[in-house]
């Protein structure tokens, strides 16, 4: 039961990490999905690295909410981009300050 609760917390947790982390990364340029996954494994020196299903699941999840879109670019072989929207800017910011008052009282709670 307790292993089931940690493995439930743990993905809801971050699977809002990985959605933010792949807003701000997409918001220094448009990347395709391998990419953004190797990005992501970069910046979080391996701790958080997505699987491919969970990062393709919340890329859909994005762009159905209109935070990202994507489009095929056609190099040695067809991939499939994706980009920042303007509402996804605009999410972004809204979600940046969110973290940073949650950065503030889990702090706060550790100090207890």
């Amino acid at each position: 039961m307790r292993d089931e609760a940690v493995k439930k917390f743990r993905k809801e947790i971050r699977s809002g990490i990985y959605a933010y982390l792949v807003l701000k990364i997409l918001e220094s340029g448009s990347l395709h999905g391998y990419a953004i996954r190797k990005k992501i494994e970069e910046i979080t020196e391996g701790k958080f690295v997505p699987s491919e299903g969970t990062l393709y699941d919340i890329l859909k999840g994005l762009q159905k909410r209109g935070l990202v879109e994507s489009f095929w670019v056609v190099d040695v072989r067809p991939r499939k981009c994706y980009r920042i929207t303007e509402s996804g800017k605009i999410v972004l910011k809204e979600i940046e300050s969110e973290i940073e008052t949650l950065r503030e009282i889990i702090g706060r709670v550790g100090g207890l």
